[in-house]
This record gives structure tokens, sequence and C-alpha cells, in this order.
């Protein structure tokens, strides 16, 4: 029965009209570094290509940036803590160039474009298979006894309450100095099966098994206190920045032992990575989930019409995107249209589902090439119109004071629609960003519809489009906090 709903909603995507676009939904890329596109790269001409890619993204309606700072207990960013990134610099522990921050860099970026920033770490990888050489300050060197090399790579113990801590360390390190909206983990705890190779933990689970006699409930209960651990840990600091997790697109298959599991037959969360998702989203550990939902529908293993509906159905009061691949969807066909590719197929029934708030994409890079116009459709047909970010119950509810002294004033350059930022006491009070809502003369003020919207800023004014004074409309500001509540809508009549 389940099969056939999931169908039947897969049928029932094509009817939907694309352009239906929600306020609010999340729209986030993945810019990852551990594929060397930053390896070696002079600053000046790297910040170039950053700046051309976000300019890319922005303009296809992207509001979020996923960005990689952490890929094998490195850094690409200015720490105390760990060694510069080597898939930066080319050298572990060499600094870039300008004395350039990357991080730094892309928060300024991605907010001057209104686009929220996510640093994005690997938490459990110390080791990619590449790497030989390691700086005297990095943990392969420090504290070599703390992780468990596994064929050409080497992971932090997860049982160790010592790496645990030192990885919330390096978060919070992150957190307190930079200006980020997210902080997010990827979906490497316990590694990837590499043949009949054994994750050698026998040490750890007989001097802590901490009553446990199954090692994969203890492999799993050692995640869970790492996740329980760093969501206190960000919140502790700054309860705006929004925590996320980017799970295997695949929590549990279907079967007597677990009846509620998708209908799939793929690699698990629950035992090949020890990754308890649904026990997170239970408990609240974090603000958003993007499972990496990879496959096209019709993979007989890993379909993406059941996966999703799965997500759906297991959201609870967590935020859910879905991880978009973008080369996989467009090598696939459309099961309706199959001289089309997936992507509107995709997008279509993300949006029909309830529980899925939005989607990020992966990589960025190929979002950025545009194959088979895949950027050009999301542009046109998909993100046409602005988007806040989804919101959800727990979350801070401060809402921000209406703005001030909003009017319409004359300049040399043209009409200017000035305001003034609301008064607060609170960080979470605070305006960091308000909304400019345009009706024409009669129109109905809705400001949930975003068709609406004509700009998202961080100023406080906004250049209007004067043509020959005739026509009046009705302008609507409202200001957001750090995590997008809106305050109540302040109006003003110009004639442009």
């Amino acid at each position: 029965m389940k099969r056939l709903s999931t169908l039947l909603l897969s049928l029932a995507s094509i009817l939907i009209c694309s352009a239906a676009a929600p306020k609010r939904e999340f729209r986030g890329a993945w810019i990852q570094a551990v594929n060397h596109q930053f390896e070696g790269i002079p600053a000046a001409e790297l910040k170039a290509e950053l700046s051309r890619q976000l300019d890319s993204l922005a303009s296809c309606g992207i509001n979020a940036i996923l960005f990689q700072v952490r890929v094998e207990a490195d850094a690409l960013y200015k720490s105390d803590l760990e060694p510069w990134s080597a898939f930066l610099t080319g050298a572990q522990g060499k600094a870039p160039d300008e004395n350039w921050d990357p991080l730094e860099f892309m928060i300024k970026e991605c907010h001057n474009r209104c686009m929220e920033l996510h640093a994005w770490i690997n938490p459990f990888r110390a080791k990619t298979a590449p790497t030989k050489e390691f700086a005297y300050n990095h943990q392969m060197r420090q504290h070599p006894e703390r992780i468990i090399r596994y064929g050409e790579l080497a992971l932090f113990d997860p049982a160790l309450k010592e790496n645990r801590d030192w990885i919330c360390q390096v978060a919070a390190d992150i957190i307190r100095r930079y200006d980020i909206d997210g902080f997010h983990i990827d979906d490497y705890f316990y590694p990837y099966p590499d043949g009949n190779l054994k994750f050698n933990d026998d040490a750890s689970f007989r001097q802590d098994p901490r009553g446990f006699t199954n090692r994969d409930d203890w492999r799993r209960d050692n995640v869970n206190l790492f996740i329980e651990q760093l969501y206190h840990t960000v919140k502790d600091i700054k309860p705006w920045v929004k925590f996320g997790i980017s799970p295997f697109g695949i929590y549990r298959n279907k079967s007597a032992a677990y009846p509620e599991g998708s209908e799939s037959s793929g690699f698990e969360n629950w035992s090949g990575l020890y990754a308890d998702v649904l026990l997170w989203i239970e408990k609240g550990w974090m603000d958003y989930c993007i499972p990496q939902v990879y496959w096209n529908t019709g993979n007989k293993a890993a379909d993406y019409s059941i996966l999703t509906q799965w997500w759906s159905d297991h959201a609870g009061g967590c935020l859910m995107y879905i991880g978009q691949d973008v080369e996989r969807t467009v090598q696939g066909k459309d099961p309706n249209h199959p001289e089309s590719h997936q992507l509107r197929h995709k997008l279509n029934l993300q949006r029909i589902l309830h529980g899925l708030q939005g989607n990020c994409f992966w990589p960025a890079k190929s979002l950025v090439d545009n194959p088979k116009d895949y950027r050009t459709i999301l542009k046109a047909e998909y993100y046409s119109t602005p988007a806040l970010q989804p919101l959800s119950d727990n979350m801070p509810k401060n809402i921000p004071s209406k703005v001030r002294k909003l009017m319409p004033v004359e300049t040399k350059d043209g009409p200017v629609l000035f305001w003034t930022a609301p008064k607060a006491r609170k960080e979470m009070d605070r305006a960091v960003q308000y909304v400019v809502y345009r009706f024409k003369r009669g129109e109905t003020i809705n400001i949930d519809n975003p068709q609406h919207i004509v700009a998202v800023t961080r100023h406080t004014f906004l250049n209007l489009p004067y043509r020959d004074g005739v026509n009046q409309y009705t302008y609507v500001v409202t200001a957001l906090n750090r995590i997008q509540r809106e305050s109540v809508p302040v109006k003003c009549k110009v004639n442009l």
C-alpha cells in the first residue's frame, strides 16, 4: 500500500505547477574542498572563482551555502587547533597567501548576497586516502592512539570521549569566532565498508562497553553521544546557529525486524554507519536534516520517489530537506516524460510532500556548470521568486519589532525608500535583513505570496524604479531576525 501511494504521488507530481513556489524554502548547495577544486590556487584567483560561483548560485535562487571547512582534521579557516588544509594550499600546515581566511571571506560574500553560510565539517575523518604527510599539530601526530586506520583512511575512534570532546572543541571555536548561520556535518561517522576490512575498535569495546553486549548497539550509542554533545555545543554558544546533518539516504530497509523501514534494499545508516537518525529527530538534536537521496526514481535498490516520501513521513519536528545529486539527475529519464531528465519530476514531488521543506544540491560546481539546463530550469521555473528560510517550532520564538520611519525620499538619483531599523534588547530580537514587498493600486496586501517580494536586503533603503509618477504602489517592509522570523509589516504608498 505504501508503494502504491508513493507511485500515485509520483504521478500526481506532474500536475503541480512548478511556478507555485512557497514563500519559505531551503535552497542550498554544497561547496566542497575534498574534490581538490581549491588546491594550490592563489588567493586572488580563488576569491574570484568563489565569487563567480556565488553569483551564479544566487542568480538561480540558492539561499544557503554549505561550505566545507574541515576535510581531515584540518582547517580552511584560521585555527589555533588544527593545521591549514592541504586541500587549500597543497601542503598541510601551509597558510594561504595574502593572509587569507576562506571562511571569513565566504561569510561576507554570502551575506552580501543575502545567502546563509553554514560551516560544514567532516567530524571523524582524520586522513583521506592520498594524504601521506601531516603537520606537527595534526591529530595524527599529536594523538595517534585515538585514531584507527581503516585501509588508506584514518578515523577518530567515536568510542573515545576525548575524540568527541576534541571535535566539539573545534566546532565551538568556529561558532564563537565566525558569524555563521549554520553548522553542518556530513554522513561519515563510522566508515563506509571497504570490502572485508574490519574497523578494529576491539580495544575500545573491551575497555568501556558501558553495559552493552552488542557492538552494533554500542557503536550507535557512541554516535548518539556525539550528536547530542555537538548539538548542545552549538546551542549553548549561539542559539540562533542552525545545526544540521546530511545522513546517507537510507535509514533502514523494510524487513521483518523493522517493518517501518523504507521499501529499499541498499546500504543503511542504521547498520552501516551506525547512525540512528530517527532518534536524533525524536530527541530534537538537530534543526534540519538533509538525507542524501541521490538516486533517481526507478532505481531498484533505492528509489527516489519511495525514499523522499519515507523521509517526509518521518520528519517529525525537524526541518527536512532533500539532498539532490545534479549529475545523476540529468542522467535519468523522467518516468512520466522520458524525453526529459528527472529535475522537474524530483522537485515537483518534493513540493507536494508536506514533510519536506526544500532541497540541497550536490555539488554546487555542477549546478554552476548547468548540465542539460539544470540551473536554467531552476531559475526560470522553480526559484524565480525569492524564498525565506523555513522555520520550526524547535527554533527560538523571538520576533523582531517592526521597522520605523518608512518613507519615500526624492534624491538626485531618483526615489529611494528609506526606513530605520527596529530597536532590539537581545541579539535574537535584532533585525539583520529586511523584506520589501510591492502591490499595485487595488491589490490585496498579502505578504504570504512571494511573487510580491521585490527585495530581500541587509540595507535600510531600496532604490525605486521611477517611470512617470502616475502609478501608485503600496510598499510593505518587514524585518527579519537571525533565523528569519518576520516582524509585522509596515506600509506606505508611493507614486512611481
